[in-house]
């Protein structure tokens, strides 16, 4: 079992930026891909970056030139850099990790953005 951490939600205003973070609570030994998706009241939970162990990124269109996602090599932390946010990237955020091919899950942290 793992579990995942995140931190660093919140309230910002159209414009603005806020930067996600998500740490496994143990190390893993296989290849996998860790990433973040959103899901906004009464819609479904939409892909918005993910990263590969070895460094391969994939983004969604609408977040493309604004999200950069990193990982960090020595643990397995995952960040998401949220820039130019507008009102539509305001949703319930959730860190994934896909390994063995099995998910686990973040509980989720609120992205609020508003002026």
């Amino acid at each position: 079992q793992v579990e995942l951490v995140e931190s660093g939600g919140g309230l910002v205003q159209p414009g603005g930026s806020l930067r996600l973070s998500c740490e496994a609570s143990r190390n893993i030994f296989s290849r996998w891909t860790m990433g973040w998706y959103r899901q906004a009241p009464g819609k479904q939970r939409d892909l918005v970056a993910t990263i590969t162990s070895d460094g391969s990124t994939n983004y969604a269109d609408s977040v493309k030139g604004r999200f950069t996602i990193s990982r960090d090599n020595a643990k397995i932390v995952v960040f998401l850099q949220m820039n130019t946010l507008k009102p539509e990237d305001t949703s319930v955020y959730y860190c994934n990790l896909r390994v063995v091919g099995r998910d686990f899950w973040g509980e989720g942290t609120l992205v609020t953005v508003s002026s």
